[in-house]
């Protein structure tokens, strides 16, 4: 992994190695739905438990190889801001797996997908940070998408409303998560990302150890959650952080998005789940609205007219 890493962040070849890197990374992370469609006895928070105890071995043994053994120390002397993030991470693991087992995948997903508008608007209320005016009619389009997609959901008293509102909290521990590292890389405390997401999966399989029990994962199961902590959720995570170090902000956001279409097709290819088409209409709205907002960044930062 560290021939990676310097190939990452080495020479102009770099930057396109970096863009193919995160988008087998939201390949990797797009996974996680048709796989859980495949288990057969794991249900809710023993998914999610197995998925973040899996995910704390594998960094475990990733996190000294690629970083040397110092990396826990950095963890054992971190401040109150790494581990608030890594408290935002065990939300976030923790929503997006239950969301999966109450909803559909496109549904949690889209969802997901809310996370730079919602990160932009906690910079502007706890950071002062000020919103281009691009985000402004960003967050209202995707909103009108959102509420395309859901609206029969919440005049309706079943349905797929919790697997949704779980969901949301997924985007939502996201901005948290953004707004805590930036107050601290402005007060030069800058927070380790890949330890913040260890302790997040290890405080995620300590909150839903109790929830869990008594388990009822077979062989097949435990391989499949196996898959979902090493290669959906610890490389991919490395990966990323990685990639964080070459692409800007925006890049960033738009590859994410890819996340949504291979998730969506991998869940209909591989286990019938075919998004309703409100799912699809909305979901067309919210990544439009993404896209157009990240690109005139993009736009603007190299200088050209918007």
């Amino acid at each position: 992994m560290a021939a990676d890493e310097h190939a990452v962040t080495s020479g102009r070849m770099a930057h396109g190695r970096a863009v193919w890197l995160m988008v087998l990374v939201t390949l990797m992370w797009a996974t996680a739905g048709v796989v859980t469609r495949q288990l057969e006895h794991a249900r809710s928070f023993e998914v999610t438990f197995w998925r973040a105890s899996f995910t704390v071995l594998s960094l475990l043994v990733i996190l000294p190889t690629w970083r040397g053994r110092a990396v826990f120390a950095t963890i054992r002397q971190g401040d109150r801001s790494l581990w608030v993030s890594g408290v935002c991470w065990s939300v976030m693991f923790t929503a997006y797996m239950v969301a999966l087992t109450l909803t559909s995948v496109a549904n949690v997903l889209v969802t997901m997908a809310l996370a730079p508008l919602f990160t932009a608007l906690a910079a502007r209320l706890f950071i002062g940070h000020r919103l281009a005016t691009r985000t402004w009619i960003a967050i209202l389009v995707a909103g009108i998408g959102i509420g395309w997609m859901y609206g029969s959901e919440f005049s309706s008293a079943g349905g797929q409303l919790l697997g949704t509102l779980v969901a949301l909290c997924v985007p939502l521990a996201a901005a948290g998560n953004w707004t805590v590292t930036q107050h601290a890389h402005a007060a030069g405390h800058d927070v380790d990302m890949v330890p913040a997401v260890l302790i997040g999966a290890a405080l995620c399989a300590l909150a839903t150890l109790p929830l869990a029990w008594p388990f009822q994962v077979n062989a097949h199961d435990l391989g499949l959650l196996a898959f979902l902590g090493l290669v959906q959720l610890a490389i991919p995570c490395v990966f990323s952080v990685m990639c964080a170090r070459v692409l800007k902000a925006p890049e960033l956001s738009l590859l994410a998005l890819l996340e949504v279409i291979f998730g969506i097709a991998l869940a209909w290819l591989g286990a019938g789940e075919e998004p309703a088409l409100r799912v699809l209409a909305g979901g067309t709205v919210v990544i439009a609205a993404l896209v157009g907002n990240e690109r005139l960044g993009l736009s603007r930062r190299s200088g050209k007219s918007v």
